[in-house]
């Protein structure tokens, strides 16, 4: 079997597992329906965005393998992407916890609604990786890279990052917390941080990326930020 396949594989068990560790024992046991549900969506649709880009597009999963703040190569971006990863790891474990105290419990529905936004957010993903096969996990340039300009980055600059909002907020519900929502204002702090970050190493690297910031005024959220 193709080595990247099993890497593949053996990856997204393991971040399988990984969302199994942070939520179960922090919820008191495997009585957490809210945490089974996130578990299924968010699993369902990574294997779906995995498995039709490596028949379509290997390199797009290439490029989205390489992440974390080891595989970073500036300085800043190293501290940013380390602090999103604890971030992330807490808006697991403080809604398990949630839930195991009730500090805030939500109505079922809500949590519903918190999963329909997880999925949508992987639609955001794959609208993005597909309009930009470059969009890798790192701030990079490579040889040849162009300006990508047409379809959700003609709205705002950032879309993959504003995916990433809707995944955070989407999780928090679904897990059914409120008091979980309050780990919104570092992540978008965080994201604000890196975006402003590489739009700096993207002017300076990036041929025609000063001009499409012209064109493109919002960053995040068009006509907002």
């Amino acid at each position: 079997m193709d080595s990247f396949i099993v890497r593949g594989v053996v990856s997204n068990l393991v971040s399988a597992l990984i969302l199994i560790a942070c939520l179960f024992p922090a919820a008191g046991g495997w009585n957490y329906w809210q945490g089974w549900a996130f578990l299924a969506v968010f699993e369902l649709c990574a294997q779906a965005f995995g498995v039709y880009f490596l028949i379509t597009d290997r390199t797009v999963i290439e490029r989205r393998a390489r992440i974390g703040p080891t595989a970073e190569r500036e300085p800043a971006q190293k501290i940013i992407s380390a602090l999103i990863v604890a971030n992330f790891i807490a808006a697991l474990i403080v809604p398990a916890l949630d839930h195991r105290f009730g500090w805030s419990p939500v109505a079922p529905g809500v949590s519903i609604l918190g999963d329909g936004l997880v999925a949508l957010s992987f639609l955001i993903f794959f609208w993005v990786m597909k309009a930009n096969a470059y969009a890798a996990s790192t701030i990079q340039v490579e040889d040849g890279q162009p300006v990508i300009s047409s379809g959700p980055y003609a709205r705002v600059r950032h879309p993959m990052y504003a995916g990433a909002l809707v995944l955070i907020f989407g999780m928090l519900l679904a897990l059914g917390s409120l008091w979980g929502l309050l780990l919104l204002i570092p992540f978008l702090a965080l994201l604000v941080w890196r975006l402003l970050d590489e739009e700096r190493f993207l002017r300076k690297n990036l041929p025609g990326y000063a001009e499409y910031m012209q064109r493109v005024r919002s960053r995040l959220v068009p006509g907002i930020f």
